[in-house]
């Protein structure tokens, strides 16, 4: 098969890696992109994982939370130029659609803009977007959402958007009581943990929560970097199963060292709020966005 410099431009932006190791890497791979990424890995050319959900499009990512803490709900809405994207009328209009997602709860993106807009049920969401539209004179889209609703009485929901809008998370904290749950101390943790999924982009909750596929995946890279050092074959599975052992403290949220300070984990950080709240306290869930972070063809609406 022919490698093009179109295919190892494509593979050089998603690795890092340099332009001729993705071309021996194509060919090897016979031009199969996600193969030569397994290979550029192996060789410890590139981290494909650090550099997954780079942003692509301008827009923002917004969020609601309902003053009790019960509903949260993230939101990515696109636009042309970043210039659009800062626009206060911008902003407003993706906060006032978040909003609308925290109260209505439509099912997804279609049945969102279907729905009556509530300060004026006579238009509906696709219509208000409409005229966002004919006012900003850029074309729109609402990408996708998430919403979070407790699912418990003794929990809380949190967002927290970095910077100016290119990553938010959704996160749902459980308390060991109601009492607990109300207070700065658990939604504070709540934020705290916001934040390190923000900056940290841990990919579950706990390791026993990396679906299978993934780890074994994972283990299969580790191993054939390991079959490359040349050392006998219970060597080899010995430092596969520590570097998967370092992905999990990687990637496993509780198990990441804590942004706001390294010394401990995140489950650490969640141990000692728990002391000083009384109850103990736990990390349900959480999603993470990155601007721009959906293919093209991923999107559900645009307008005009």
């Amino acid at each position: 098969m022919e490698i093009t410099a179109s295919m190892v431009k494509e593979l050089r932006e998603s690795t890092g890696a340099g332009m001729m190791d993705c071309k021996k890497a194509l060919t090897e791979a016979n031009g199969d992109l996600e193969a030569a990424v397994d290979i550029l890995r192996t060789k410890g050319l590139a981290d494909l994982a650090k550099r997954a959900g780079r942003a692509t499009n301008e827009g923002i990512i917004g969020g609601y939370t309902s003053a009790d803490g019960a509903i949260g709900v993230l939101i990515e809405v696109n636009c042309e130029t970043d210039f659009v994207a800062r626009n206060a009328d911008f902003k407003s209009f993706v906060a006032t659609v978040a909003r609308e997602i925290g109260s209505s709860a439509p099912a997804d993106v279609p049945a969102l803009l279907a729905g009556p807009f509530s300060e004026r049920p006579e238009i509906t969401i696709e219509q208000l977007l409409g005229e966002s539209v004919s006012k900003l004179g850029e074309n729109m889209g609402v990408t996708r959402f998430a919403r979070y609703e407790r699912s418990a009485p003794a929990s809380v929901v949190a967002v927290y958007i970095h910077g100016v809008g290119n990553i938010g998370v959704l996160v749902e904290v459980s308390a060991e009581s109601e009492e607990a749950a109300a207070s700065p101390l658990v939604s504070g943790f709540a934020r705290d943990v916001a934040m390190q999924i923000a900056a940290a982009s841990p990919v579950s909750v706990r390791r026993d929560e990396v679906p299978a596929d993934v780890v074994a995946h994972e283990l299969a890279i580790y191993k054939a970097q390991a079959a490359e050092t040349g050392k006998p074959e219970p060597i080899q599975d010995k430092i596969a199963e520590g570097r998967l052992e370092k992905y999990y403290k990687e990637f496993c949220l509780l198990e990441q060292a804590f942004v706001k300070n390294p010394d401990i984990t995140v489950k650490q950080h969640a141990e000692q709020t728990a002391r000083e709240a009384g109850a103990a306290i736990d990390v349900v869930r959480f999603t993470r966005m990155v601007l721009g972070e959906t293919n093209s063809e991923q999107r559900e609406s645009s307008c005009c």
